[in-house]
């Protein structure tokens, strides 16, 4: 091969490391936006199935609930034998799985197919963090992972928009089903281009691993026992299943020390517990598990309120969340070309935006007239937005930069489970919050008041971690 050829191939591997970048990035937004597309679409599968309250829950929360508990279990397999395959599989099952969720005939066979969806997406999100760290370095893997953090602030803010558009343009009480349908496209287009674009596993030294058995089935039942009444707080009446938090510790603390013991033993951890010794690991995992219980809770409330208090559509609703979607995808792509010059002080930066943005939605509440709230919040969520973008993507590639690739998808499962925990959390408290003052006093604006006002103290809490590592 002449020089000038061996130089021309350097582009062409280069453009397909992107562009398998970009498959990875389809896969994460689709699962990603799943966990709210259907918020909107709640109302629709009500009155096209007869579904009762307690199975709309399981549709909402069902999912973040299989999805959560498969992501570490995911993204050790994939560590272990192969990415590429994991992720294909897990795109097959989850474009499976939509299509049998929008052909439901029946409530339970919606929760079902659901839940099986979510297991699914799980299987694909720790493979897109593992395959960055596998195919890019230093300014580049910064680059890729402000586009990953783009895609999962993105997706979520999107959610409600996107399917508010489906069903608007089905109509009908069957428009739910295309917040399903939609992903069977998309999902077929993601498995081919996987096919040929994604990286098979470098090979491997030394003797094979397991997948750890014990220390899936603690971890697993644990998380479930942890995110039961948290995802569950409006549906299940009483204190009575707070007990089971107190079970979940026991259980959480009896995996952290099979793990410890498997690590002795020199055997594969599910989890390696030598990533929470890296500070930028440890640190930016409970920022992003605080920041998480913040700002999908703002979404909650405030789609409830715009649909059930002002009489907004699907449409009308979705299309509030767009100025924080647009912010995120502005924020989270900035982020990514300036997380290596400031480091944690850009984090910092964006949780204060976030901050000042959702005091602004604070307020626009309290004197903007009626129906005017979504365009008095506009700005407001746009500035969350941007701190939104500029807070999620810098954070994961400070805390999974450092990661050895071996590792990358289990850390790239751990982190992600926090985040989905602290989702629950943040919900399953600004929601008591919300409803506690509706029931007490049925001042609605109030009620969202503090909601959001509940969402801020999380991301001060978030804020507060940020500055004091800035101190050390």
């Amino acid at each position: 091969m002449t020089t000038l050829q061996a130089r021309s191939s350097v582009p062409i591997v280069d453009e397909r490391r992107w562009r398998a970048l970009g498959v990875c990035l389809t896969g994460g937004f689709m699962t990603v936006m799943d966990t709210s597309i259907v918020n909107v679409a709640l109302p629709s599968m009500q009155r096209g199935l007869g579904a009762a309250q307690a199975d709309l829950s399981w549709v909402a929360s069902g999912y973040a609930l299989t999805y959560g508990l498969s992501l570490v279990p995911a993204g050790r397999l994939g560590d272990l034998r192969s990415r590429r395959e994991t992720f294909l599989v897990g795109v097959a099952l989850f474009t499976l799985a939509s299509a049998a969720c929008g052909l439901a005939s029946a409530a339970g066979g919606l929760v079902v197919f659901r839940l099986l969806q979510g297991a699914a997406g799980g299987l694909i999100a720790p493979q897109s963090s593992g395959l960055i760290q596998q195919m890019f370095q230093g300014r580049e893997r910064a680059r890729a992972f402000g586009m990953y953090g783009s895609v999962v602030a993105v997706a979520t803010a999107v959610g409600p928009l996107a399917g508010g558009l489906l069903i608007q343009a089905s109509g009908g009480d069957d428009g739910w089903r295309w917040v399903f349908y939609i992903n069977l496209p998309i999902g077929v287009a993601v498995f081919a281009a996987a096919l040929r674009l994604l990286p098979r596993s470098p090979a491997r030294e030394g003797p094979r691993e397991g997948l750890d058995l014990p220390g899936v089935l603690l971890l697993g039942t644990g998380a479930l026992v942890l995110m039961l009444p948290l995802v569950q707080e409006q549906q299940w009446p009483g204190r009575r299943k707070w007990a089971l938090v107190p079970v979940a510790a026991v259980l959480l603390l009896a995996f952290w020390a099979w793990e410890r013991r498997q690590l002795r033993l020199r055997r594969g951890p599910l989890v390696d517990l030598r990533l929470f010794r890296r500070r930028s690991f440890s640190l930016g995992a409970l920022v992003s598990f605080l920041y998480f219980a913040g700002f999908t809770s703002v979404f909650f409330v405030y789609t409830l309120f715009l649909q059930n208090s002002l009489g907004y559509g699907a449409l009308a609703a979705g299309a509030a969340a767009t100025p924080f979607a647009v912010g995120s995808a502005a924020g989270a792509l900035a982020g990514g070309r300036l997380v290596l010059r400031y480091g944690r002080m850009l984090v910092v930066h964006g949780l204060c935006g976030v901050a000042v943005g959702l005091l602004g939605a604070v307020v626009a509440v309290q004197f903007a007239p009626g129906r005017g709230v979504a365009w008095a919040a506009a700005l407001p969520l746009l500035v969350a937005g941007i701190g939104s973008g500029l807070t999620v993507s810098p954070n994961t590639t400070l805390t999974l930069g450092r990661v050895p690739v071996r590792r990358a998808g289990a850390a790239g499962g751990v982190l992600q489970t926090g985040q989905r925990i602290g989702s629950a959390a943040g919900i399953a408290a600004v929601g008591a919050v919300y409803f506690a003052h509706l029931a007490g006093h049925g001042h609605v604006p109030a009620a969202l008041q503090l909601g959001l006002g509940t969402a801020l103290l999380f991301v001060l809490m978030a804020l507060g971690l940020a500055v004091a590592d800035l101190r050390e």
